[in-house]
């Protein structure tokens, strides 16, 4: 890849950010609601039961995502003409497609939702159990949570304080913080705080369980 490419690819990736950025600070408004499975005082299924249940027989699509005592949650596509999209469905989460052009997996859900509520339970060392369409599952582990405060939580072009250490990014360079490097899953919501949904932004990270 040529260097004017990698600069047009990280280019195109800044603004698809900023619009994730801006859609996960206005798109909380009126989601619908449905049934969410993932109350950890309630019983999850089995994982045996929830993998039959996601399976469709499409062995390149991610059909759901499994933590122990957690979540159980089947995962929806972004539509192809719209790499901003987040499913306003509670019960389901989405994966995102610019993360996949970087080899790594996003999984997104609005923190309104329980949805992404269920995100801000996962803790260090947490076994996770992704099902594909035709019954594979790819298990990763809970290695890293980043947290961030939006500088603007309602600006497209706001920046991000690291709240586990003392840095500022843009929103390019969390993005490639986050998304980029070696095979790793990401799980992605919002923060709330002082009365604002999208006051921050949170990222669990999980790697490849050996």
């Amino acid at each position: 890849m040529t260097l004017n490419n990698v600069h047009h690819t990280m280019s195109r990736t800044a603004l698809y950010l900023s619009l994730l950025v801006y859609l996960l600070t206005t798109f909380f408004l009126n989601p619908a609601k449905t049934q969410a499975i993932g109350n950890p005082d309630a019983n999850l299924p089995t994982f045996a039961d929830f993998s039959r249940s996601v399976q469709n027989g499409d062995a390149n699509v991610l059909r759901g995502v499994y933590v122990p005592g957690v979540l159980a949650l089947p995962v929806v596509q972004q539509p192809e003409d719209r790499p901003y999209y987040v499913s306003n469905r509670d019960g389901e989460v989405t994966q995102f497609s610019i993360a996949s052009q970087y080899g790594n997996i996003g999984l997104l859900a609005h923190n309104t939702l329980n949805s992404g509520k269920f995100f801000a339970q996962l803790s260090m060392g947490q076994p996770v159990h992704l099902v594909y369409g035709d019954g594979r599952v790819e298990d990763f582990v809970v290695g890293n949570i980043l947290r961030f405060q939006a500088s603007e939580p309602e600006s497209i072009t706001s920046s991000f304080r690291n709240l586990n250490r003392n840095e500022t990014l843009s929103a390019g360079d969390m993005f490639l913080r986050v998304y980029a490097g070696e095979r790793h899953l990401v799980f992605q919501t919002c923060i709330e705080a002082n009365g604002n949904p999208s006051w921050g932004r949170l990222f669990i990270m999980a790697v490849p369980k050996e």
